[in-house]
């Protein structure tokens, strides 16, 4: 089955002949291979680029063992290119390629070399990559599935697709798989044995078991606030364990640098500046948390929240957690001022959007409270209420338009409804 990744294929169209090495980073087995290797080369023969003109290598394949040696690599790349015209030039797992930082950067000076790389994430992460390409490398960052791409290759409605995709989320393998036994068996080995593994050979960790503790205590408070003091402090209190916050501030940069979480930090919209910690923390793939609790926890709320966040970045966003203060008459007559908290404060150039995550809105006093952060903002950008049952999209009396859950994710341009 072929699941279209229309939006990653689009920023690869879009940043031909740039000038630059794209890099595709993400997840391991969120699509990056099959990104490059099936669609972007499905569009080079679409527009006509003959197939001696794209210069594909995996370097993982047996067959290639050979081209692991850099001057060999690029003679055997020069030996294909004979003719005139333009060359693209697509690498996979190619930090099995010794110096092959020194490769890219040759290639580079070679005015009809289009260059595409990406890797695995244990020697492969875009902070290392585009430190060392010095302006010359230009990220593509690939997520797990989205809800819109899960669902074009879903066998049932929207609704049956959301319990599906909130409890097994979107790698696209789990995806595939044809029962929920398969799924979970998957998802927790490829943590187990893939992803801590990366970590753990990438850092030279001898004891495991804290980082593992870590992953547990992340994903049982996804979209919750803290920092590293807080989260030490709980080490202390659930598990009578003795962490320092040096150590733990080291791991949480292990996960991000992994692609397993990210972090969105709390913005002072009024004051115009980040105030630090504490942070959220999301995972990069709901599947994996459920995965790493068993299943045993489905916090349907949180879960909607961290699906939104991904669906935000994925759509090019930068996301933070926003943060107004309202100043307010107690009952004394005296003024007091407090703070509320807005679920996602979402740029894009000269673009805003204010947005609460709410699963369910079941009175009208629920939704006062949802609705307060937002009207304590004094500017003109667009604020948006998601919610988690099916209504029909509609603006109150006070602008703030408040969408369903799927409609927001199935339509790309549901910011702009």
């Amino acid at each position: 089955m072929e699941i279209k990744r229309d939006l990653y294929l689009q920023k690869l169209i879009n940043r031909m002949h740039n000038g630059m090495v794209k890099v595709i980073t993400g997840i391991r087995r969120s699509g990056k291979s099959y990104l490059l290797f099936k669609l972007f080369r499905g569009h080079l023969r679409s527009t006509g680029v003959p197939d001696d003109h794209i210069l594909a290598t995996a370097f993982d394949r047996l067959e290639n063992e050979g081209l692991r040696d850099p001057h060999v690599f690029l003679q055997h790349l020069h030996s294909q290119m004979k003719e005139k015209g333009d060359y693209y030039v697509l690498l996979d797992e190619v930090q099995l390629l010794p110096d092959f930082y020194g490769v890219l950067n040759s290639l580079l000076y070679e005015g009809n070399v289009d260059i595409y790389v990406t890797g695995s994430n244990s020697r492969f992460l875009s902070t290392d990559v585009l430190t060392e390409f010095r302006g010359r490398g230009d990220e593509v960052h690939v997520y797990p599935l989205s809800f819109a791409e899960f669902m074009t290759a879903f066998d049932g409605d929207a609704y049956r697709g959301w319990s599906e995709y909130v409890m097994h989320g979107g790698l696209p393998q789990a995806v595939q798989m044809p029962t929920d036994e398969q799924k979970a068996g998957y998802l927790k080995q490829l943590f187990d044995t893939t992803y801590l593994k990366d970590i753990i050979e990438r850092n030279h960790l001898e004891k495991t078991e804290e980082l593992e503790d870590l992953l547990d205590i992340l994903a049982s408070d996804v979209g919750s606030l803290t920092n590293p003091t807080k989260l030490a402090a709980t080490f202390k209190s659930r598990l009578q364990s003795q962490i320092s916050v040096g150590t733990v501030n080291r791991y949480l940069r292990f996960l991000e640098e992994a692609f397993l979480i990210q972090k969105a930090k709390r913005y002072d919209v009024k004051g115009r500046k980040y105030i630090g910690t504490p942070l959220k923390y999301y995972f990069e793939d709901v599947g994996l948390r459920n995965a790493r609790l068993n299943f045993r926890q489905p916090d349907n709320p949180h879960l909607m929240e961290n699906v939104l966040y991904n669906e935000l970045r994925l759509r090019g966003f930068n996301v933070d957690v926003g943060n107004v203060s309202q100043r307010l008459l107690d009952s004394s007559g005296t003024r007091r001022s407090r703070q509320l908290e807005v679920d996602f404060v979402a740029n894009l150039g000269s673009r805003r959007y204010y947005i609460q995550s709410a699963y369910a809105i079941p009175d009208e006093e629920k939704r006062r409270q949802e609705k307060a952060s937002l009207l304590a903002l004094n500017d003109s950008f667009k604020k948006i209420i998601v919610v988690g049952n099916v209504v029909k999209p509609y603006y109150d009396d006070d602008g703030i338009l408040t969408i369903g859950l799927l409609d927001f994710l199935l339509d790309p341009n549901s910011l702009n409804w």
